[in-house]
């Protein structure tokens, strides 16, 4: 594949590092349900961001089964519907894969607007298994948790990309 003008060549990603990385989601996820904002609709999900992030990036390591396993334990740890989350985390895994050729063209700020289906999909299932199961409609406030998601795209992504950037040796006379 050629790669457009400009981009740098990345090294491969570290499977601890993924693993670490979505470790540190479901921690900041479990922290944030059971710090200041509780459970209010409009806070991002970072572990979604993050699962997202994977399956784009590195398809074969991170799939739909290990987002329907941290949807399970996201579920556990809310004490919501088992499976609500695993179903929506599932889906936004599923279609992050179907995408994942086509976002390797962008930078991260072109890839925001784009991804933002993603998420808004996600929200949207999360939302309707709750309806479904005797739950209230979310109030308006839900339509902004989607949004922020695809804006925290952007800096998560530099982050989380920033170990392959890293030339393996330096070398000034090496051209790429």
């Amino acid at each position: 594949m050629i790669m457009p003008r400009g981009q740098q060549l990345l090294l491969p990603a570290n499977p601890w590092f993924i693993f670490v990385s979505l470790l540190v989601g479901l921690m900041v996820n479990l922290l944030q349900n059971m710090g200041l904002l509780g459970n209010a609709a409009w806070a991002p999900d970072l572990l979604s961001v993050i699962l997202v992030f994977w399956c784009v990036h590195q398809p074969l390591r991170v799939g739909v089964f290990i987002s329907f396993m941290l949807g399970l334990v996201t579920d556990v740890h809310q004490a919501a519907l088992l499976g609500q989350h695993a179903l929506s985390f599932s889906i936004m895994g599923f279609l992050a894969l179907q995408m994942h050729r086509r976002m390797q063209w962008f930078t991260g700020t072109l890839q925001a607007p784009q991804i933002l289906p993603v998420f808004v999909i996600g929200t949207l299932v999360d939302v309707l298994v709750r309806y479904v199961f005797g739950r209230s409609l979310a109030d308006w406030s839900v339509a902004l948790a989607p949004v922020i998601e695809a804006v925290l795209w952007v800096p998560v992504s530099f982050v989380l990309l920033m170990p392959q950037r890293r030339a393996p040796d330096p070398d000034e006379n090496r051209p790429l």
